[in-house]
């Protein structure tokens, strides 16, 4: 998603971004394998041949993979690992992919929206590689303990974090509740600081908002950053809070999210729709599936959805309805382009596979997948741009972020009176001249 997703994203994340339908556990009936490496070979390969969207597995013979798998003999899980990643290389899906145990322990926290550990965003800074504080989750841990936004992590539980990339540094500092940890700080280049903290469950939040006064309008921002399990609540009470304060409108904020369960992203967009479809499934026979509103819509105001090219799956799943149906005004770039629906299944010994079962397509049918969603209001952020942000966060989402004091402009006029269609054409309009 590169450098212009850097503004915005949660850094931290360790799985890549896809939509889920949803955890389902195999129900292995090879006993023969059991307790064997060769187990969970062909639990991978039952259920890739079972579920996979392409019926001809990239026009590769899965049946001569599965021969080819089981005549090997596997001395470790890690070679039997090894083994179903090449095999998935053949269907040359990214998305289709084998997660050991470390790797679907962590998609697991991702999608629950809860973690064991300290609270902290982390990133890898682009020109010196150096461990980055992006912040502490409020109320967290190492909020309390007194770390800060670009505090620069040099050591952790003693062993340096040179060349150590983000996940591994995740990893180190996640752990079991009631444990420690003790992070070596940097801060400021000058200040030298070490806090011990112990680790703790914390309920990451999925959903930040304010309410906000631009101009005599009350504007509910919202700021999206997952579609994890608790996103959906989270969305409703930020919903049910604005709407008693007396808002006028909405910005939402799309942007650099990843994506996450595909029923949490249908349950907001529900949230502002009515009624009107949201998205369809195709399945591998052709068999389509449809989400629609279900009349009961939390709020018939104004809307305007910040997006842009880490704007993924799910991400796009809700622009697409709100476009799709004329509800909101989708102001950014273009979007990441996912339109393939995962399924995660967990797998003996503690391992889990995420398997493409479906395609989706927007209400109008639209297939966006490696081609994304175009905003109605195209609005780019220029390199200048992107480095002023990136260094000040502060200034993300204020009037000094050219992509938010557009969508604020937008929502201003669709506050006022006008109609989506006036206020898209007015824009194309300036945008040409």
């Amino acid at each position: 998603m590169g450098k212009r997703s850097f503004v915005i994203g949660t850094t931290a994340a360790v799985v890549t971004a896809v939509s889920f339908v949803g955890l389902q556990v195999a129900n292995p009936s090879w006993a023969s394998f059991r307790s064997s490496p060769k187990e969970v070979v062909d639990e991978v390969w039952q259920i890739v041949n079972r579920e996979y969207v392409d019926a001809t597995f990239n026009q590769t013979d899965w049946e001569a993979q599965r021969r080819e798998l089981l005549d090997r003999e596997y001395a470790t899980d890690e070679q039997a690992y090894e083994a179903i990643r090449e095999a998935l290389e053949g269907l040359d899906d990214p998305y289709t992919r084998f997660l050991d145990p470390k790797q679907f322990a962590s998609m697991q926290i991702d999608t629950s929206g809860e973690l064991t550990g300290v609270g902290i965003t982390l990133s890898a800074n682009e020109e010196t590689e150096r461990l980055t504080v992006v912040s502490p989750i409020e109320g967290s841990p190492a909020f309390e303990a007194g770390v800060q936004a670009r505090d620069i992590i040099t050591a952790i539980d003693g062993t340096s974090t040179e060349g150590m990339d983000v996940n591994s540094a995740v990893n180190l500092i996640r752990g079991e509740e009631g444990t420690s940890v003790t992070l070596s700080i940097l801060r400021d280049d000058t200040e030298k600081l070490e806090f011990d903290i112990t680790r703790a469950r914390i309920e990451l939040q999925a959903v930040r908002h304010e309410l906000r006064d631009e101009g005599g309008y009350q504007v509910g921002y919202m700021r999206l950053t997952q579609f994890s399990g608790n996103a959906a609540d989270g969305m409703r009470s930020a919903l049910k809070e604005l709407e008693a304060d007396g808002v006028n409108g909405y910005i939402l904020d799309l942007r650099s999210n990843p994506g996450g369960l595909l029923y949490s992203s249908a349950e907001i967009a529900r949230m502002f729709l009515d009624e009107g479809s949201i998205v369809s499934t195709v399945n591998r026979k052709g068999i389509p599936d449809k989400i629609s509103a279900n009349r009961r819509a939390l709020t018939d105001k104004p809307v305007v959805v910040l997006v842009d090219g880490g704007s993924a799956s799910a991400s796009e799943i809700l622009s697409g309805a709100l476009q799709d149906n004329s509800r909101a005004i989708i102001v950014g770039t273009k979007t990441f382009g996912k339109g393939l629906v995962q399924s995660v299944h967990s797998l003996s010994g503690g391992a889990g596979l995420a398997v493409t079962i479906a395609r989706y397509r927007t209400p109008n049918g639209t297939d966006i997948d490696q081609k994304g969603i175009s905003p109605d209001i195209a609005i780019e952020l220029t390199e200048n741009d992107i480095e002023r942000l990136s260094d000040n966060r502060d200034l993300v989402a204020t009037p000094e972020d050219p992509q938010y004091s557009m969508a604020l402009q937008t929502l201003r006029r669709r506050m006022a009176g006008e109609t989506r269609a006036q206020v898209i054409s007015s824009a194309v309009t300036s945008a040409l001249n």
